[in-house]
């Protein structure tokens, strides 16, 4: 099992696809969005002609209006790269949720179960008053999480609550590690920060070409999970009249630069990994630099 990670935009798709044809390999997603069926254009998902060119798992396999978390992500992840390194071929991890990629790597921790007194509390506070609170009990943490995120911080909040220590401390627990306790293999794909932020700003306009409005509007309403995909609620918005495409564009184009930027803090945390700046390099030559990491680890490295 080798991971290939990266922020939002950086052209993970592409160069995965490229890297898994030299070696033989097969793509496991590890996002957080792209791993529910519908909304394919506003989640950026790998397009036909890619899928088609490498198998891809845990794309578009979740309905949109289902629950989907971390755990459920590593049980079905890990049954996966065991079925491809099963027929005698390579897994190759691709997303930028690290806390998916974390969790197929060393597990999770045990986190308290929810409150539902204390839940009906939180869901009460405004999305300004999470923040603060969050802030107040978990500095690190805050620094991290998504904060447009609701769900994400009231989740952050309960547990540093009942737990009585920081959220952020709890996963940094990670249980489950390869009883060798060797290095996992991967790579975190990085760009110059103009030249990822051109990028997103570039793929949030071609989204609306795309028909992105379109097809938010058509799709059966998202779950919980699926509903904080970056976009959907600024495209309900603008669809309501609340904002005018100009201004949904900007928003959504802000919104994914900071969430970019949050990925690459939590992305580079992982410090087993090597990085790639696809500014400085040919995606050909970044290709063939994995596919030969690939290669080198083998299936017997898997989990």
């Amino acid at each position: 099992m080798f991971f290939l990670l990266g922020p939002t935009g950086a052209g993970k798709s592409e160069l995965a696809v490229e890297a898994a044809l030299r070696c033989g390999a097969e793509i496991v997603g590890a996002d957080a969005f792209q791993v529910y069926d519908g909304l394919d254009v506003l989640t950026a998902k790998p397009g036909p002609e890619l899928r088609a060119k490498v198998p891809h798992h845990l794309i578009g396999e979740i309905p949109l209006g289902g629950k989907f978390d971390a755990a459920r992500y590593r049980q079905l992840a890990l049954e996966r790269v065991r079925e491809i390194e099963a027929r005698g071929r390579r897994a190759l991890v691709v997303g930028g949720t690290g806390l998916y990629a974390r969790a197929l790597a060393r597990g999770l921790s045990k986190l308290p179960e929810a409150d539902p007194a204390l839940r009906s509390e939180l869901d009460q506070l405004t999305l300004g008053q999470l923040r603060e609170k969050y802030a107040a009990l978990d500095p690190a943490g805050f620094e991290r999480i998504d904060r447009d995120n609701r769900r994400r911080l009231v989740r952050a909040v309960e547990v540093s609550l009942l737990a009585g220590v920081p959220y952020s401390s709890l996963r940094a627990d990670w249980s489950g590690a390869p009883s060798d306790s060797s290095p996992l293999p991967g790579v975190v794909i990085e760009r110059e920060r103009e030249d990822l932020y051109r990028r997103i700003d570039a793929r949030v306009r071609r989204m609306f070409v795309q028909g992105v409005v379109a097809e938010v509007q058509a799709a059966p309403d998202a779950g919980p999970t699926a509903s904080q995909a970056i976009g959907y609620a600024e495209i309900k918005a603008l669809l309501r009249g609340e904002l005018s495409e100009p201004e949904c564009i900007a928003a959504i184009q802000q919104r994914t630069r900071r969430y970019a930027k949050r990925q690459l803090t939590w992305l580079r945390a992982e410090n087993t990994f090597f990085s790639i700046n696809l500014t400085n390099k040919l995606q050909s030559e970044a290709a063939e630099e994995i596919a030969r990491h690939i290669t080198a680890g083998g299936p017997e490295e898997g989990v």
